[in-house]
């Protein structure tokens, strides 16, 4: 690498808001908390989604009120059909 021209990068906790799953890995992201992983301190960075909580990833799809967000679009709007 070009000296010079990177930003410094540590390892950083992440942690999934939704899931609790917490994982590490390198980033570049500024982080005020701290916490024991795995017996070591390192700098917490909070997510709210992430693989181990993304629908795309878990298998689990929410169910969305399509119909009724479409009827009431049409109403909104007076379209038919």
């Amino acid at each position: 690498m070009k000296e010079g021209i990177h930003p410094s990068f540590r390892e950083v906790v992440f942690k999934d808001t939704a899931s609790g799953t917490m994982f590490l890995s390198r980033s570049t992201v500024a982080t005020k908390e701290t916490v024991s992983y795995e017996g070591k301190e390192y700098p917490l960075y909070q997510v709210e989604i992430s693989s181990a909580s993304h629908p795309f990833y878990t298998g689990k799809q929410q169910l969305v009120d399509t119909a009724g967000r479409v009827e009431r679009f049409k109403r909104k709007y007076n379209i038919k059909g």
